[in-house]
Formats: C-alpha cells, structure tokens, sequence
C-alpha cells in the first residue's frame, strides 16, 4: 500500500500538488469545514485529480494533520492499494426514521465473501448511530471489522454534509468496504471521563429521545447539571455527557444533538433504552489525554512497525473540553504510532467503533482510530 497526506488552508491553498495515486484501488478520505458545502472548489479539485479513485469524506467540527488540529481547513490521506478492492455505497438518511433502512441498504451493496471491513461515515443531524449500526450488523458478518463517525458543524448543530459520488450531500450516510486476504483493518477506542453522582435510571425514553430520569423530566434535570452552563444548550452538554451502563461492559457515552423544550426531552446520537441505568460525567484534562493514547495501544501498533496510515476520529465534546490542549490527545496517538506513519482525521458528533471484541457500536466523547495496512 502507497499512501500520501496533504492538506487545504484558505490562506495557502493545496499543501502540496496532488499525489500521483488515482487508480480503482485507490482510497481518498477528505474531511472539512462545513461552510465548504457553500464554496466546495477545493474538493471539485481534489475529485477531479482522481478521477478513477474511491473518494468519501464528511464535514467536521476540527480536522487532523499529523499532530495539528485546525479549523477552516481540508486534511486529506490518499492510499492505493495493491491488492485490495475498494467499493462504495450509500443512501439517504433524512431522520432517525431512516438510519435502520440505510444500514441495510448499504451492508446489502457492499456485502460479499471477501468483505473485509466498511468504512462508515454519515450525516450527523437527524440521525440515530445506534440504528445505523442495527442495520448494518444484521446485513454483514461478524467477522468484517465496521468503523467510523458521524460529520460535524463545529459546535452549532446545524449542517453537515458527506461526499458522495464526488458531490458534497447534506442528507445522507457513505461508506467504503475493503475487500480480499491481504487488507488489514485495526482499531482502537477509548475515553477518559469521570462518572459523578448517582446511577440513575431512565423511566421514560423512545429510542434515542430521553424524557424522563428517576421520574422526572430529563431536560430540567440536565439544566441542574450544567448549572449556568444550561444557557448554552445544546452545544453545552457537551461538557456533560451521560455514561449509559450495560451489563458486564465499560459504559459507553452518550450526548445531545438537540434538545425539545416543550416535551423537556433531548435527542442523542444514538439509543438511550427505557430502564438502563446513567450517570453524568465530567471531563479530567489528563484523562482525556491518556484515554487517546490508550486508544492508540488498543490498535496493537509498534513504535519500531512500518509506516501506516491511521484514521483519527474524536468527539467535538472532547475538543471543547481540551480547547487548546486537543493537540495533546493527538499528539498523544502520534507517539504511539510508528515513525513516518500517517495520522489524519476529523472532530465528530459520534464515533462508530467495535466495543471491546464484540460488533461495532456508537460512541460519543471517544479518541476513535481505524488502522489501514495491507499484509
């Protein structure tokens, strides 16, 4: 596998000219500033230098070059495989209604015998990850490796968009399946939050809208929790997301998308079921930095392995926590990695990762990374 990175900056324009890589089994993962769905230039020129390549990407909230975060800005990776195929699919998703269907819809395009792994990124409005992943785990085999994340807008929630079939599209989920014996897909997700408080438990909720915790409306009571902060919703509970418990598992993470004041319920990224048990969390600085490095030694690279390309995916409630300090966490991950190795990626509204050894779930306030590597 040959891989290459660049980046777009407004300011500087294209980092470097475009690699020569384009062919059928070459990859192009492109991740950006949401306003590029007004101005998409840059990627008509990126789709256009690789005209027989697989092209994916999503909108988001901070992209990662390397050790830097930035906003405004495209980072790109390309890989050309040698002896892998490279298939793409998609569909539309307008409501949490629609995730399941989409699931199916692309495990249904994208599955076959040697059907390694997929490669998912979606919308990140509108959108239930947890029925998502249903869908496509009731299509794929257990044994194909599903990762990814859901697009960002920064901290306002309004508008995200994906590329598909080389066009920037606000509505809809894409993803890319990797195919044949010598692909090799790794992972690693991790978090790094403090539960505080009581286990509580969820008396009332309809998929992935929460309306009542011990009882009581689940909006007020959050709006106790942020304190002053309440001002801020939703992009305040970011600071504040809820661990979900499950039987026998680390907790996985859960934060808003919206709120409704007049039901005083939230929407999640994904489910929240009616009887589970949550906990508020907070955020410790060094935890989040140390949970990313975790993350990286999940993936079972080597410092003293080949050069590799990784695919980083953490939570924008990570980066407003980490404000300046979110190149700690990715610097963190690029310690771990192997020298000359490449690390791209983008801040989400959910990251989409196996929990431990079992099928892929939804995440949210996680370092998420996916390792791309040929035998």
């Amino acid at each position: 596998m040959n891989f290459a990175t660049l980046t777009f900056t407004r300011d500087d324009g294209w980092s470097t000219p475009f690699p020569k890589l384009d062919s059928p089994r070459t990859l192009v993962m492109a991740f950006g500033w949401s306003g590029l769905v007004d101005d998409p230039r840059p990627i008509e020129r990126l789709v256009a230098a690789y005209p027989q390549s697989r092209i994916v990407g999503c909108s988001t909230a901070g992209e990662i070059a390397g050790a830097a975060v930035r906003d405004a800005s495209i980072s790109v990776a390309i890989a050309r495989f040698d002896a892998t195929d490279v298939r793409l699919a998609s569909a539309i998703v307008t409501s949490p209604a629609d995730c399941a269907p989409a699931g199916r819809e692309i495990a249904g395009t994208l599955d076959a015998l040697d059907l390694k792994a997929v490669f998912v990124l979606s919308n990140g409005i509108d959108v239930n990850g947890t029925e998502l992943l249903r869908g496509l785990n009731e299509r794929l085999d257990p044994s194909v490796v599903v990762t990814g994340g859901l697009a960002g807008d920064g901290p306002d929630f309004r508008r995200t968009w994906v590329i598909e079939r080389s066009r920037l599209r606000r509505h809809r989920v894409v993803a890319v399946g990797l195919y044949g014996s010598r692909v090799r897909v790794r992972h690693g997700s991790r978090g790094g939050w403090n539960a505080i408080g009581p286990d509580r438990v969820v008396t009332r909720s309809d998929g992935n809208v929460l309306y009542e915790i011990d009882g009581r409306a689940a909006l007020r009571l959050y709006k106790e929790q942020l304190g002053p902060l309440a001002s801020g919703l939703p992009s305040s509970a970011l600071l504040c997301p809820l661990a979900l418990h499950g039987a026998g598992k680390e907790p996985i993470v859960r934060t808003i998308l919206s709120v409704d004041e007049g039901t005083d319920s939230m929407i999640f990224a994904g489910d929240i079921p009616q009887g589970s048990r949550v906990q508020f969390m907070q955020a410790d600085f060094d935890r989040l930095v140390e949970g990313a490095s975790q993350a990286a030694q999940l993936t079972g690279l080597r410092r003293d392995g080949d050069p590799s390309l990784t695919v980083a995916i953490s939570c924008v409630g990570r980066r407003l926590v980490l404000r300046e300090r979110a190149t700690d966490e990715v610097a963190a991950v690029k310690a771990m990695l192997p020298d000359a190795s490449a690390l791209v990626g983008f801040y989400s509204y959910g990251e989409l990762a196996p929990h431990g050894a079992g099928r892929c779930e939804l995440h949210n306030q996680t370092m998420t990374l996916t390792h791309l590597s040929e035998r």
